[in-house]
């Protein structure tokens, strides 16, 4: 008998593994080739970007924040990001942890004391150097670190969460799309957003691993004295590298998910000194004023573009960070969705949106407002200075004012690293569903993006082409800005369709009263209150009872000229009627072990109990609802009931808008 052989690179797309590799490949020989030529192009593309299009980021930033808003108070809050039945597959303190550190971890890490300082020297619209612009640089390092960048991650992260584990879609950038193009996603426009998608990531990643480990080399030359160089910056590449490649060989789970938690509990620990080392009380009355403030203008923050005040700096401060967080939320966003399945929409936006914001405000007011005070009351003027010259050394410059400033040093040192690793291991879980035709991958796929992103920055760190691929990085987010425009179009479309079957259906069905042969209300409590039952007799229901059911309402249908079909499933029985170009009909009885009620004594006397029952299911998932012991003309009434259900909802699906 022979067996199908599978290839070493059967998983692999090559539409978007090849193309990417080959584009990666030609930027790299131009960046070498021509650096100083490609790295003025892309500078000068930049400025004109920044000039033409400030006004399409600020808007299209303000379009997902409000969308979010309006999804999460909407009845489209209720719809679960999966079927009906699903549930979280992580933990909340696990989701969270994985949430901050793929999300933005290492920024805090390189910006929490470097931003308010910058700010604070050189504010938007006021003095520099005065306690109006220490003020002003702790609101404007909250709105750039907020609500606003989580949701760019959160609009596309909810997009992908929504059409792979609702609707069975594939998990790439291209399924978003689905509403407004159908089954092209296939094609090659699918195939052109992922590689865009694709690009973005390894870009976004490699600047992050060729700019980052300045910072490590910073603590360590704190710490240790070791040169900061370009020879020991490459050495830190290849070790975060190889830790990020065992941790892509333990997987998501074992691997991203632990460094995720201890990278989280590290983080507080460090705040916690910051908190208690520092002027505590001064840290919690300035940090509530500055969120109180940062609420309170957010609406005229959201849409200032300083246009009767030109000088420049939205465009190289918030311009700038929309576009880095529109540039990384193709890799933050499907992250986000391969951990957040079985949450509710709302769950999920309250989650992604509030939390690691909440959180961020945290950490940026304890550190900038530390910071702050020892610049303004302790007269610290060197911590100015060494922000002014090297904004990597400004977490350990303000760090050794403190107590144990070795030991923290250290403790931040590998702290940043360990937020390099989550950063480069997730990356290379992203940039491997984008290139692969499914997610069981073998393991090289994901170990060669590793490897690839560590080679760019290696590369790009010697040729000196680092900011050249900063900025070919953050062109990438206008046109992907966009796409995303296009990708909240067609969620919206989507969800509004879903909503409303959700309420078409929501009088759920529950034990019947049985037409010609009345239960006593006796009776109807003992169905209610029916002891458990084993999977064998729930099978034996549903393969008797069941199936006589369906072949007594498929004879009526085929009478009426509608094709219906019966199905086994593994674990019940299906009846699909066929509707052509509408959405078909489905009613399901599944086999179900669920967990027993309280109140039976067998359960009650702590005695283990297999408890089964038949539910139904319909196509949006299951109903929650057991139909075991009903006779047939029970389960004839209820079919029909959910079929009415399905037929008013198609009608409300005619009617026009």
């Amino acid at each position: 008998m022979s067996s199908k052989q599978t290839s070493w690179y059967s998983n692999v797309n090559p539409n978007v593994f090849l193309s990417t590799v080959i584009l990666i490949g030609v930027f790299l020989a131009i960046v070498i080739l021509a650096p100083n030529s490609f790295d003025l192009i892309t500078q000068q593309l930049n400025q004109w970007v920044t000039d033409s299009f400030s006004w399409f980021y600020v808007l299209s930033v303000a379009i997902f924040l409000i969308l979010l808003i309006y999804i999460a108070m909407s009845d489209m809050g209720k719809i679960k990001l999966g079927p009906d039945h699903s549930q979280p597959a992580y933990s909340n303190s696990s989701w969270f942890a994985m949430l901050f550190t793929a999300g933005m971890g290492i920024g805090l890490m390189f910006f929490g004391v470097a931003e308010p300082v910058m700010h604070y020297v050189s504010p938007p619209s006021c003095d520099p150097e005065t306690i109006q612009a220490a003020q002003q640089s702790m609101r404007v390092t909250f709105f750039h670190w907020g609500l606003h960048a989580w949701a760019i991650y959160t609009i596309v992260g909810l997009s992908l969460a929504y059409f792979a584990y609702r609707h069975n879609l594939p998990l790439k950038i291209r399924s978003a799309l689905y509403p407004l193009i159908g089954k092209k996603i296939y094609g090659p426009i699918g195939d052109g957003v992922d590689t865009f998608a694709t690009i973005g990531t390894v870009f976004g990643v490699a600047t992050t691993l060729g700019f980052g480990v300045t910072q490590i080399n910073s603590g360590l030359n704190y710490l240790f004295g070791i040169e900061q160089s370009p020879s020991n910056q490459i050495i830190l590449i290849v070790v975060v590298s190889i830790l990020a490649s065992l941790s892509v060989f333990l997987g998501l789970d074992k691997g991203i998910k632990r460094l995720s938690e201890l990278n989280l509990v590290l983080a507080l620990i460090l705040l916690l000194f910051v908190f208690f080392a520092g002027p505590s009380i001064y840290l919690l009355q300035t940090t509530i004023q500055n969120a109180g403030q940062y609420i309170s203008n957010l609406f005229s923050m959201t849409f200032n573009l300083y246009a009767y005040q030109p000088n420049g700096w939205i465009g190289g401060w918030t311009i700038m960070y929309w576009a880095w967080w529109i540039s990384w939320s193709p890799f933050v966003g499907m992250f986000i969705a391969r951990v957040s399945e079985g949450r509710s929409i709302r769950e999920f936006i309250i989650g992604v949106l509030l939390i690691p914001s909440g959180f961020t405000l945290i950490w940026m007011g304890f550190m900038g407002n530390a910071a702050l005070f020892s610049i303004l009351h302790e007269a610290n003027t060197g911590l100015v200075d060494a922000v002014q010259r090297d904004s990597s050394v400004a977490l350990f410059e303000f760090l050794h004012g403190l107590p144990f400033s070795s030991v923290m040093s250290l403790l931040a040192t590998f702290l940043v690293m360990l937020f390099f690793v989550t950063s480069a291991d997730s990356g290379a879980l992203v940039t491997d569903y984008l290139t692969a035709k499914s997610e069981n991958s073998p393991t090289w796929q994901r170990l060669f993006w590793t490897a690839l992103m560590a080679l760019l920055a290696i590369v790009l760190l010697l040729s000196g082409g680092l900011g050249a691929l900063q900025s070919a990085t953050m062109l990438s987010a206008l046109p992907f800005t966009f796409i995303m425009l296009f990708i909240c179009w067609g969620l919206l479309k989507a969800l509004r369709l879903d909503a409303l079957k959700m309420n078409a259906l929501q009088a759920a069905r529950i034990t019947p009263r049985a037409i010609k042969n009345p239960r006593s209300w006796q009776q109807r409590l003992g169905l209610i209150m029916h002891y458990p039952h084993s999977k064998a007799e729930v099978d034996q229901f549903i393969q008797i009872q069941v199936l006589k059911a369906f072949s007594s309402i498929q004879t009526e249908f085929e009478r009426r000229k509608l094709t219906v079909e019966i199905l086994n499933l593994d674990e019940g029985l299906k009846l699909r009627v066929d509707h052509h170009n509408e959405i078909n009909f489905e009613y399901q009885v599944i086999s179900r072990e669920t967990v027993p009620p309280s109140f039976m004594s067998d359960a009650q006397a702590g005695q283990p109990v297999e408890y089964y029952q038949a539910e139904v299911f319909l196509r949006e998932g299951g109903q929650n609802y057991d139909v075991m012991e009903w006779t047939q003309e029970d389960l004839l009434q209820d079919i029909i009931d959910q079929y009415e259900r399905h037929l008013h909802f198609l009608n409300l699906v005619r009617l026009p808008e």
